[in-house]
């Protein structure tokens, strides 16, 4: 399912559990479109009360498919019309204002993203890279054997590892290795723009 989706559900979703009623005609057409399985059926009605039913959906909809969401709208528009209306609105106004971009999150101004990291953003970086370190030298085109090198360099600072790394790839990239694409490693790998705030400025 769509992040901006899986968001919506889970915003509303105390407001679905009061207003819907998860009858047996809504939860079998999503079984017929194949957006729930038997065994999803079976969580769904094994449920004691119509709120719980209604959660165990909520819980199981994020899961599926990207079309999950979309059968889903349709599934209420006999007997829920004005749940569907509110959603299909919730989703138009958030279609409308999508949130700041990465590096705008980042606070990276736009003047910085076509030039080569520093090695003072490089180390500023080191300092706030976990363990999601290794994926990102990885998605920047080092190797196995160029992250083993880093380690068996610095083998007592995991700071020295990533900075050797993040050097190696500026060194081998020139122009090309521009803060723009750091940020997309960095993206890929899932870090938080707030961790990197105060990195590139």
């Amino acid at each position: 399912m769509d992040p901006k989706h899986k968001k919506l559900l889970r915003s509303q979703r105390l407001f679905l559990a009061e207003e819907l009623l998860v009858d047996d005609m809504i939860i079998q057409y999503l079984y017929q479109e194949e957006i729930l399985t038997e065994r999803h059926l079976e969580e769904i009605q094994s449920e004691s009360s119509n709120r719980k039913k209604t959660l165990k959906l909520l819980d199981i909809l994020p899961t599926r498919c990207s079309h999950a969401f979309r059968h889903f709208i349709q599934s209420l528009e006999k007997d829920f019309p004005w749940i569907k209306d509110k959603l299909l609105r919730l989703c138009a106004e958030d279609t409308e204002s999508p949130p700041p971009s990465f590096t705008v999150q980042c606070g990276v101004p736009d003047h910085i993203l076509p030039t080569v990291p520093t090695t003072q953003h490089l180390n500023r970086l080191a300092t706030r890279l976990s363990s999601e370190w290794k994926s990102v030298l990885l998605d920047l085109g080092l190797s196995y054997a160029d992250l083993y090198r880093c380690c068996a360099e610095h083998p007592l600072a995991v700071q020295s590892q990533v900075l050797a790394g993040l050097v190696m790839w500026t060194q081998r990239n020139g122009r090309e290795a521009t803060v723009r694409r750091l940020l997309q490693s960095l993206q890929a790998a899932d870090i938080p723009p707030s961790v990197l705030q105060q990195v590139f400025v």
